[in-house]
């Protein structure tokens, strides 16, 4: 990873609203795991670091990049629909999960855990597609964001 090709900054803009406080530290902690460790290179540009804004305009998730000193680079768009039915089914496997936790044996969490690693993978590259010659990621920091594109649709 380049040092300057990585994000220094994730904004959740007020667009996103606010939630329960288990929510709001769920989103947290997606943030800084993304910020932690990432690489997020705008196509075009030369390097960052990078800040990234998220918004919702229309059911559409707006990402607005800037350079760490605020100089614009891109705003890309990208429809939620493709997702839905990736989040729907990973909430249902994580609520899975976490009653497996409480009752089930050891391979039976484990096998609901690997079902679970899957449909995040899944979407994890269902967004490096849809960024795909727009922002270049690679596979971990597209986990990451996936997982901060889940925590935007629940509402705890």
């Amino acid at each position: 990873m380049s040092g300057s090709h990585r994000l220094c900054d994730v904004v959740l803009d007020e667009t996103i609203g606010r939630s329960t406080p288990d929510v709001e530290h769920e989103r947290a902690v997606a943030i800084f795991d993304l910020i932690e460790e990432n690489s997020f290179e705008p196509a075009g540009h030369p390097g960052g670091p990078y800040r990234l804004n998220l918004s919702l305009i229309e059911k559409r998730l707006v990402f607005a990049i800037t350079t760490e000193t605020g100089e614009a680079v891109a705003t890309h768009i990208l429809s939620l629909t493709p997702f839905r039915r990736i989040v729907k089914d990973y909430f249902m496997i994580c609520e899975s999960y976490y009653e497996a936790i409480r009752a089930s044996t050891p391979s039976q969490i484990e096998a609901i855990d690997m079902g679970r690693r899957g449909i995040h993978n899944e979407g994890s590259q269902t967004l490096m597609d849809r960024l795909s010659g727009k922002i270049k990621l690679d596979f971990d920091t597209a986990r990451r964001l996936f997982t901060l594109v889940c925590v935007l649709y629940w509402r705890g």
